[in-house]
């Protein structure tokens, strides 16, 4: 912790000028919860600015160590259907929804990212059951990101495989559509970043 706020002191300048601060990702930063707790403290101290990039797969307990010590949570949700959640990605997206719940009702700054998957999780009924979701807790703004391919040689150079080897980039036109949609329900939307 201590080599990681020698690094962030560096840019204290730069924070107090811009008023920016540091974001902690991963993988999935929650799961390393005693060092991001550790550091998100430190950074509290000293009047940093904090986000963290999630997908909420975190132990219940580990939203609630560090909720407190957030100033903005990047909040990953894919889909709202648990089985098929499961099918992507192997996991329940239950604990996922639990611990967005548990930010949104405790007055977390949530910025909720939905990455369009095509033929995954961009259809109507995926997009319209996550607008409401989000919506149902108070949240109201929204990052559409593109699928990229940009993984694929990360992959390769781990010894991996690539499973969405053949996915391409969603077409603008259905980035319009999804972004349309969700502001009728209601949702300030950005496209990317």
């Amino acid at each position: 912790m201590e080599e990681v706020m020698k690094e962030i002191d560096k840019d204290s300048a730069f924070f107090e000028e811009s008023g920016g601060g540091i974001t902690i990702s991963g993988g999935e930063p929650l799961l390393q919860i005693d060092f991001v707790d550790a550091i998100l403290s430190e950074c509290k101290m000293r009047n940093i600015h904090t986000a963290v990039d999630t997908c909420g797969y975190a132990p219940h307990k580990a939203v609630e160590n560090v909720m407190n010590k957030v100033d903005l949570f990047l909040y990953d949700l894919k889909m709202m259907n648990d089985a098929k959640h499961r099918r992507c990605t192997g996991k329940s997206n239950k604990q996922i929804l639990e611990n967005f719940k548990t930010l949104a009702e405790n007055g977390n700054h949530i910025l909720v990212r939905f990455p369009v998957i095509p033929g995954l999780n961009d259809d109507e009924d995926n997009v319209q059951k996550t607008a409401d979701f989000i919506l149902s807790h108070g949240v109201k703004r929204i990052c559409l990101l593109p699928y990229h391919r940009s993984g694929i040689e990360k992959y390769r150079s781990l010894g991996r495989s690539y499973k969405l080897n053949s996915m391409k980039t969603p077409p603008q036109q259905k980035l319009n559509s999804i972004k349309r949609q969700f502001e009728v329900s209601g949702l300030v939307v950005k496209t990317g970043g």
